[in-house]
């Protein structure tokens, strides 16, 4: 729901002016549409039907490069919200990039317990 917040934010702006909104909403729908993608796998159960996928280490690689793009694209985000550019945009994009980091907060959380789950994983 955070990341859906923070492409809506700024969908809803004249970002396509400004590359550093454009990179932001590429981050923000991506991790979307992958996060809404495994949300479904995981809620039908499909990972039990394919057992030749490692998930706790897909899991894992997922969440980190989540947060790591995420992190950057809220610092690059945050950076780039000034009053001069346009003040009609300027209330949207300060709240896309507030919530930007309360989703990469989000994906560090979940990365940590994705480790702590593949590493419990690999002492079995």
């Amino acid at each position: 729901v955070l990341g859906l917040l923070v492409w809506t934010l700024i969908a809803g702006t004249e970002y396509f002016l400004y590359p550093a909104f454009g990179w932001v909403m590429f981050v923000a729908v991506f991790y979307w549409v992958l996060t809404v993608f495994f949300l479904i796998i995981y809620m039908t159960m499909t990972y039990t039907r394919i057992p030749q996928v490692p998930w706790t280490t897909v899991g894992l690689f997922f969440n980190g490069s989540a947060f790591i793009l995420y992190l950057i694209a809220a610092i690059v985000d945050a950076s780039s919200v000034t009053k001069e550019l346009d003040s009609h945009n300027y209330n949207s994009w300060a709240a896309s990039s507030f919530f930007a980091f309360v989703v990469t907060s989000c994906y560090a959380g979940n990365t940590y317990f994705s480790f702590i789950s593949w590493q419990s994983r690999t002492l079995q």
